[in-house]
């Protein structure tokens, strides 16, 4: 149920502008999201508990205000070669519904790499895409959700996002955060503000994620992305 007292979304559409509920495209895909955030798995704990829930109360509250739906045109990178088998390799697994949803939108997926200078490897190799957010196509300041997409054998320099909690789900592939663990379809890993992290993806098929973040408007609408100056020692707490 939609907070009385949380900020208001933007302004009401004009004569000519699309809202959500006209876009059942994106309104099943957002259906996905929540369904995710709600029927998910907290493992015992608190932190993507609370994580979980304030992605659900954000998403319910941007959905029942039925947001505008700006336009944005549609884009794609060399590595969106891929998407199509990472739709097969979801299509069995538990983030199918996800990965049906997605496919359906996918001709208006507007691709990007969000940083002003990428390595020529990593540009043959990675692509994101926001669906929700302050960049659109459906417009919100008080979240964001999108997908970003690896090929194989990728590695994701060490980063980090200022005041910006960040989740992923794996919709497809197997992957690693910092070289402790390998995730599968239907994980969770979140990344608290601050936190460096670096992604590697397996030698044979792609690796399609889904993420939230959720922080301060301003810092969702300019998150100034940008890869650490030099690769620190990460250390797994015991």
């Amino acid at each position: 149920m939609s907070d009385a007292n949380a900020p208001i979304e933007p302004e009401a559409a004009q004569p000519g502008q699309t809202r959500l509920r006209d876009c059942p495209s994106w309104t099943y895909l957002l259906q996905e999201f929540y369904g995710i955030y709600a029927r998910g798995s907290a493992g015992g704990s608190k932190a993507i508990r609370s994580h979980r829930k304030r992605v659900r109360d954000n998403l319910s509250y941007v959905i029942d205000s039925n947001p505008i739906v700006a336009h944005r045109q549609p884009l794609i990178k060399p590595v969106t070669a891929h998407l199509p088998r990472a739709f097969d390799l979801a299509a069995n697994g538990p983030m199918a519904g996800m990965s049906r949803a997605l496919e359906r939108a996918d001709t208006q997926l507007t691709w990007e790499y969000g940083y002003e200078r990428v390595p020529q490897h990593l540009a043959q190799k990675y692509a994101y895409c926001e669906v929700l957010g302050p960049q659109g196509p459906i417009l919100s300041d008080r979240l964001t959700l999108g997908f970003v997409l690896f090929a194989p054998r990728t590695t994701y320099p060490q980063h980090s996002h200022l005041d910006i909690e960040e989740s992923y789900i794996s919709v497809a592939g197997e992957w690693s955060e910092n070289e402790f663990a390998v995730f599968a379809p239907g994980s969770l890993i979140l990344n608290k503000p601050g936190h460096e992290h670096r992604i590697t993806t397996g030698d044979f098929d792609p690796c399609l994620l889904a993420y939230a973040w959720i922080g301060p408007s301003d810092k969702l609408a300019a998150p100034g992305m940008k890869f650490s100056k030099t690769r620190k020692r990460i250390v797994q707490g015991i």
